[in-house]
């Protein structure tokens, strides 16, 4: 019987470059952003400026992590506490936690079989939730219908905010992911597509709301060292008003993301091309069903997701036993009890969360999976055998899943 003997949490090492930055900061020992030399512009300050023509934008700010990216971009819209923010009921818990982070109220919306919010839920709730609003996930890289939903938040006056953490690199309809809403927030936590163990970034076209940002994120008065920042007058509208709640991002991390940047696109392909490996391997499974990607989504596949419609909870919990004898690490989100990151919009006790019926059936099934890029083209083709012979031996014991 194969068996896998990769690891689903080991990482790809930081390339030599990238190390040799980081050795160079070291050395000099000016790790924060604003200790330079005259005439310096720093590793962080290079970094947004570069990661600002990476992806298109006029402004971007360098912060701690991806987490505090969103919850300062809530707080440079003006969000107060106790107002509502939408946001998916499908995410991981550093959204509803950048919510609730700044006193203010989660108002979960429905989500697809697609893994992505619920379109006419979102219509909905925009027009009886109160929210200014929306913090968008594109939970695990799966991007909605972008045009109809920039439609619905302008015709209702709600402001978007897009986590980013899963689709860097990718995009809709040709517009990079995180160039539709006000202002994007991405990570570079370690299993993100840049890799720096913390950190994250946040981009948008709006002055004002990047000044706020940029004071927010523990500037000082040294907010004109940044390359990649709005003109000296937003900050003037803004610096006597705006706290300081540090944020900041280092040198040495920025050091270690900026030789990243440049090789995003090769990794994305990269993921890419092991994410189809593992699809082609498990399409036509029985019982399993493939989670189609539009033909306007470019996505990047890091990871992988896929639903056992149907099946009771035993019989998910014999795929995952049974997948894990044979060394492949499945991740259920249907589970009563979170593991590791899989916890969900009920697991957030400290948000009100009435039921969502169509989520939970949509968790009740759905499995995920990492796709590192230490794994080869064949580990893929070994995985989705060994998923593909364990989905089958259960649903066919199980009497069709159920």
């Amino acid at each position: 019987m194969e068996r896998f003997e990769g690891s689903f949490t080991q990482q790809e090492p930081i390339p030599e470059d990238a190390i040799a930055a980081a050795v160079a900061v070291m050395r000099h020992g000016r790790l924060h952003r604003y200790n330079t030399e005259p005439g310096e512009a720093g590793e962080a300050a290079l970094l947004e400026q570069e990661f600002a023509a990476a992806m298109g934008a006029k402004y971007a700010l360098a912060v701690a992590s991806g987490g505090y990216a969103m919850g300062c971009a809530l707080r440079a819209l003006g969000v107060r506490a106790g107002e509502p923010v939408l946001t998916n009921a499908f995410t991981l818990a550093p959204v509803p936690g950048a919510i609730a982070g700044i006193g203010a109220r989660p108002v979960y919306v429905e989500t697809t079989a697609q893994l992505t919010i619920d379109l006419d839920d979102l219509a909905a709730r925009a027009g009886d939730s109160g929210a200014r609003v929306l913090l968008l996930s594109h939970m695990r890289g799966h991007i909605c219908d972008m045009d109809r939903l920039m439609a619905i938040c302008d015709g209702a006056g709600i402001a978007v905010v897009e986590d980013c953490a899963h689709t860097m690199g990718a995009a809709w309809r040709g517009t990079p992911s995180g160039r539709h809403g006000r202002v994007a927030c991405y990570s570079t936590q370690t299993y993100k597509h840049l890799n720096s163990g913390e950190g994250g970034l946040m981009i948008s076209d709006d002055a004002d709301l990047m000044a706020r940002a940029i004071l927010l994120s523990g500037s000082y008065m040294l907010y004109t060292r940044h390359r990649a920042a709005p003109p000296p007058e937003a900050f003037e509208r803004a610096k006597w008003v705006t706290p300081n709640i540090s944020g900041r991002m280092d040198n040495l991390r920025a050091a270690i993301l900026r030789p990243q940047l440049r090789r995003l696109a090769a990794q994305c392909a990269a993921w890419n091309d092991r994410y189809r490996t593992v699809e082609a391997g498990l399409r036509g499974t029985p019982g399993l069903t493939i989670i189609e990607r539009p033909e306007a989504e470019a996505y990047v596949g890091s990871s992988i997701q896929f639903l056992l419609q149907g099946w009771s909870a035993e019989a998910v919990n014999a795929v995952i036993r049974r997948c894990a004898g044979r060394g492949v690490e499945l991740k259920w989100f249907g589970a009563e009890e979170p593991a590791a990151f899989t916890s969900r919009y009920d697991s957030w006790r400290y948000a009100e969360a009435p039921r969502l019926p169509q989520t939970d059936r949509v968790l009740a099934s759905l499995l995920d999976m990492r796709l590192p890029l230490t794994f080869s083209l064949d580990d893929c083709a070994l995985i989705a055998r060994i998923i593909r012979a364990e989905v089958s031996a259960v649903f066919q014991a199980e009497g069709q899943g159920g």
